[in-house]
């Protein structure tokens, strides 16, 4: 069964692999990270890291048994109770309910273990997957996100308040 642990160096290798197998995938319906994430990828990992220890973000991957990534599930710029939720799910995983399984997991954790009592996602019109997964999981759309905020793409923020 897959496991949400929080993202630690050696899970590098798994994370590029994930990236690389799923890209043209994920550029169906988010940004691509362009040559140069993968070129520089260890700088980018190491960054992540660092930033994490810092405080500012918390990053999560969903291990599958084998060492495998089936997601990436990360919070950024955590501040006065709130983050913003940012994920993408593998392919072969896509359409069985980890996405959504996995952001209420991260919810609850959101809450526990970084004191979170508000998370934001932004995601496009056209990413009718992510809408799902965002209102499934119990967030409200609040409002319009600006194509900046999503790769030049329209779309929504959403909402969800952790408190009980």
């Amino acid at each position: 069964m897959p496991e949400l642990k929080r993202l630690h160096a050696d899970h590098a290798p798994a994370v590029l692999a994930f990236e690389l197998a799923n890209r043209a995938y994920f550029a169906a319906s988010i940004p691509d990270r362009g040559d140069d994430f993968f070129e520089e990828f260890t700088d980018h990992h190491n960054a992540a890291l660092a930033e994490q220890e810092d405080g500012v973000c918390a990053f999560y991957v969903l291990l599958a048994e084998d060492g495998s990534i089936h997601g990436r599930f990360n919070l950024y710029d955590l501040e006065d109770g709130t983050a913003r939720l940012g994920y993408r799910v593998a392919r072969q995983v896509a359409g069985r309910g980890v996405a959504t399984a996995t952001v209420e997991e991260l919810c609850r954790l959101a809450a526990a273990r970084h004191g979170l009592h508000t998370l934001r996602a932004a995601t496009s019109h056209d990413n009718v997957a992510s809408q799902k997964v965002l209102t499934k999981a119990g967030f409200t759309p609040v409002g319009p996100a600006a194509p900046a905020d999503l790769g030049g793409r329209p779309g929504t923020w959403y909402q969800r308040d952790l408190r009980p």
